[in-house]
């Protein structure tokens, strides 16, 4: 019995040593250095990209940009961008991208070129009314594998060859005629034309012409409606000519209004129905007239409005008015009106805005 269980200590004793011996060799060979790379040791590096076929498609275009030059104001200007399948495969374009204001389309809508075809894409575009540079860029999609997207940039400058003077008109109520001066329509290039039209916002201004003369400078003398102005305080008067590249000319006018309230809108945050909140108020006359205001009324009595104190000033008054705002009713906010009545029957309107305050749901408690 003895002699057995020393037999198997011995047994025991040997297979330790052979796993210390073989981890320590196991140890040993892991801090070697590796002569193979692996993941650790090397980072991962991409695969190249295939190289085209030799018998791929290739879009080639004869320049990237056009440039229009010079054109008028409110004219279509046209031009086309040519290219040529220089490869040895179908040339499929699949789209051409579109661009803000113009047009652009493949010539006869073809879409499929042999290798040596040639094709174009067909631009289009109307310019504004100012003078500025136009720039756009537009986006070639095909099959090329070298270049799938090709960019095209397009690019003119937008001139008058005919302009006018004034550009814009101030008129004003308590002058003669409104205070509207001549307007003297020139020809830059020195070609003579005719004006074949006036015609403005409501027919407040109006003017007299003759459409068989033709000069390289005209002056018009347009006539006021005082009156109508009143109703409308903006608008704009267009002028056809002759000239081809100049046939419409926009002026733009405005009038400055008898009175002038700040602020035009009056604005409430967090407001509480059924309270009154003061609000400021300037009231002038532009034209430096003595008024009187006679009271201040709420449209459709969506909310109630009070004088709080009326202070007089140079051509006008300060106000404090009170603004009670009706309930919630379950809507975060809403928009009044109420003006201040003058004597004589004139009424100034000003908006009301009015925010209620949020109010957070109620939690359950259990």
């Amino acid at each position: 019995m003895t002699s057995r269980c020393s037999l198997l200590s011995c047994l025991a004793a040997s297979c330790i040593l052979l796993l210390q011996t073989g981890c320590q060799q196991q140890g040993k060979l892991s801090e070697e250095p590796s002569s193979a790379p692996t993941e650790l040791t090397e980072p991962l590096r991409k695969s190249p990209a295939p190289a085209p076929n030799k018998l791929s498609p290739r879009i080639t275009f004869e320049k990237l940009e056009h440039d229009f030059g010079e054109v008028s104001p409110n004219s279509m200007n046209t031009g086309q961008i040519k290219f040529t399948n220089t490869g040895q495969a179908l040339l499929k374009i699949t789209e051409v991208g579109r661009c803000c204001g113009v047009v652009a389309k493949l010539d006869k809508g073809k879409t499929e070129y042999a290798p040596g075809e040639s094709g174009a894409v067909n631009i289009e575009w109307r310019s504004g009314s100012q003078p500025s540079v136009f720039k756009r860029q537009l986006v070639v999609h095909s099959n090329d594998m070298i270049s799938p997207k090709t960019y095209l940039a397009i690019q003119a400058k937008i001139v008058r060859r005919v302009t006018w003077e004034p550009n814009r008109l101030r008129l004003f109520l308590d002058k003669e005629n409104a205070g509207c001066p001549k307007v003297t329509i020139t020809s830059i290039d020195d070609q003579p034309f005719s004006i074949t039209g006036f015609k403005s916002t409501g027919d407040y201004v109006t003017a007299g012409y003759d459409p068989s003369v033709k000069l390289t400078k005209h002056v018009i003398e347009p006539k006021v409606n005082a009156e109508k102005l009143r109703t409308n305080l903006k608008g704009q008067i267009n002028i056809n000519t002759t000239h081809p590249e100049g046939s419409t000319i926009t002026i733009l006018f405005d009038v400055v209004p008898e009175y002038k309230v700040t602020p035009p809108v009056i604005i409430v945050f967090n407001a509480e129905p059924g309270k009154t909140m003061a609000r400021k108020i300037v009231l002038v006359n532009n034209y430096g007239r003595d008024f009187e205001i006679e009271s201040v009324s709420s449209k459709d009595n969506t909310v109630a409005i009070e004088v709080l104190k009326k202070t007089r000033v140079s051509n006008g008054y300060h106000l404090e008015v009170g603004v009670t705002v009706p309930a919630a009713a379950g809507k975060a906010k809403f928009t009044g009106e109420f003006s201040i009545n003058l004597a004589g029957g004139e009424k100034l309107p000003v908006k009301c805005h009015v925010y209620y305050p949020r109010t957070a749901p109620k939690s359950e408690t259990r």
